[in-house]
């Protein structure tokens, strides 16, 4: 799911004007790739705490990401409509995370 919100990610970003290639295009972007990064990062830990933190990390980059689909909606730079399926992704990736995280944490001792 993280990795198909990266790919609506990138061509909604391909819509923001030239002007914002080294501001919100790139932001987006990482903050997009860095979700699944995190999320692969932290799975690959040996410890559980550290797929936690992980996990928090990629859900502190899937905010960012949707604090900045708001600033390009605001500007008018890219419509509602026109974001509507990175929403819809980021939505259920932050489910997706949530009940990760949940689940995990009922395994700690």
């Amino acid at each position: 799911m993280a990795i198909h919100l990266v790919v609506e990610s990138y061509r909604l970003s391909r819509r923001l004007p030239d002007s914002e290639m080294y501001g919100l295009t790139s932001q987006i972007r990482r903050s997009a790739v860095s979700i699944p990064a995190s999320i692969a990062e932290g799975h690959g830990r040996d410890h559980l705490g550290d797929y936690l933190r992980h996990l928090s990390i990629a859900n502190g980059s899937l905010k960012k990401l949707e604090t900045r689909i708001v600033v390009v909606e605001q500007l008018h730079l890219i419509s509602r409509g026109e974001t509507a399926t990175v929403w819809r992704l980021a939505t259920d990736t932050g489910r997706m995370l949530s009940g990760l995280v949940k689940k995990l944490k009922a395994l700690q001792p």
